[in-house]
C-alpha cells in the first residue's frame, strides 16, 4: 500500500531552523520516498512500511541531537506525490 505523510516540526528551543533543516536533510536521503518541502509542511510518499519507518528513524535522531520537539503528522492512504 502506498501512503503519503505531512509531517511539521516545532522544535521547542529559540533556534530552531537548524533542528528543521536537519531533519529534511535526513528525510531526503531516504532513497526509497518522493519528498517534497514547502513553507509549512514536508510530505513524503512511498510504500507504507518505508513512510513510517523513516518518520520513525529521522525524528529518533532529531531528538538525540537538538532534544524537545513536536511533530505533527497527517497521513493518506495514497501516493499524492
Amino acid at each position: 500500500m502506498k501512503l503519503t505523510a505531512e509531517l511539521s516540526l516545532y522544535p521547542l528551543q529559540d533556534e530552531y531552523i537548524p533542528v528543521i533543516d536537519a531533519i529534511i536533510a535526513d528525510l531526503n536521503t531516504q532513497m526509497a520516498l518522493k519528498v517534497q518541502t514547502n513553507a509549512m509542511s514536508t510530505q513524503i510518499s512511498g510504500d507504507y512500511d518505508s513512510v513510517f519507518s523513516a518518520i520513525q528513524a529521522v525524528l529518533a535522531h532529531s531528538v538525540e541531537r537538538f532534544g524537545r520537539q513536536v511533530l505533527v503528522c497527517k497521513f493518506i492512504a495514497d501516493d499524492l506525490l
